[in-house]
């Protein structure tokens, strides 16, 4: 319980600092755009360049581990393409909500965590479960929109623009940046590193007050039935689905293993809100999606802690 506390009380203080500074009007109508453009294009490359950039193949190299939580992401995310399949949702919404299925808060709440419940060991599996999650699952999402956002060019040309939106895209071009250093094996600079650390920190907190500033400055609106669909996607088919290949498909060690289902069942972090925000799309339901998922984790995280420090996994 003390894990959990640490590491999910913080996630919704911030969002409820964000909340009550729109209240108070402290900020200005405009701060969660700021707000999340600065997230996008500074802080939150800064935070995946880095982390690549310390990224070695030998932390790459467990396949098991990489599928299963792969799998979990994949159901996931197929359960919003079954639930508007023949409605004609546009690809763009469906892609959202299928990023918030499987988007875990692996970065800013898993890790702490792992390292609470785990130790030190579950360090790399957390690192790998973070990079599936920032450039795999994130990448695909943006691959669809772009793709979706450019209906009626040619075959060619489509493919052309949008492999070069992904690459021009911060969020997807500092990872793979920080992964060609790290093949280079020069570490960074002490300067440049220290830099990266001082921006990149900033990317969790005003991410998380941006989604309190867009929930108190916007009506409640979002769809009660999505956002229940959402939820039970993130916090319990991504994980089921994850421990069935981790335990019953892969063989891998007992803490991969269980650090890979306890990843998948974290709450979704704030990877939807931000590109619902970035192409223009209604971001009521990802940022409630969030909160409620947020809440209820505090629940089904704390069993699941209580199930794995019952069976002695350290």
């Amino acid at each position: 319980m003390h894990a959990v506390a640490t590491a999910a009380l913080p996630v919704f203080a911030l969002i409820l600092v964000g909340w009550l500074a729109a209240r108070k009007s402290l900020m200005g109508p405009s701060a969660s755009d700021v707000l999340n453009r600065f997230v996008v294009y500074l802080s939150l490359p800064a935070l995946l360049f880095r982390a690549m950039s310390q990224v070695t193949w030998d932390q790459l190299a467990h396949a098991g581990y990489v599928l299963s939580f792969i799998g979990g992401i994949a159901a996931a995310f197929v359960v919003a393409l079954v639930a508007h399949r023949g409605k004609g949702t546009p690809l763009t919404d469906i892609s959202i909500e299928a990023l918030s299925n499987s988007y875990a808060n692996v970065g800013f709440m898993g890790i702490p965590l792992c390292l609470v419940v785990f130790g030190q060991q579950s360090l790399a599996p957390a690192v790998v479960a973070t990079l599936m999650t920032a450039c795999v699952l994130f990448g695909a999402s943006i691959a669809l929109i772009e793709a979706d956002q450019r209906q009626g060019h040619d075959i060619a040309g489509t493919v052309a623009k949008v492999g070069g939106a992904l690459l021009r895209n911060p969020l997807l071009a500092a990872p793979l940046l920080g992964f060609a250093w790290s093949a280079t094996g020069v570490p960074l600079p002490e300067s440049i590193d220290r830099f990266m650390v001082l921006l990149g920190n900033a990317a969790s907190p005003c991410a998380l007050i941006a989604i309190g500033l867009f929930l108190a400055q916007t009506e409640a609106g979002a769809d009660g039935a999505v956002v229940a669909r959402v939820v039970a996607a993130k916090l319990l088919v991504q994980p089921a689905a994850t421990a069935l290949l981790a335990f019953g498909v892969f063989s891998m060690p007992p803490v991969w293993a269980w650090t890979a289902v306890l990843l998948a069942a974290l709450p979704i972090g704030t990877g939807p809100f931000i590109l619902a925000q970035l192409y223009g799309r209604d971001a009521r339901v990802a940022s409630r999606t969030i909160l409620l998922s947020t809440l209820v984790s505090v629940l089904t995280i704390s069993a699941l802690v209580a199930w794995i420090e019952a069976h002695g996994v350290r």
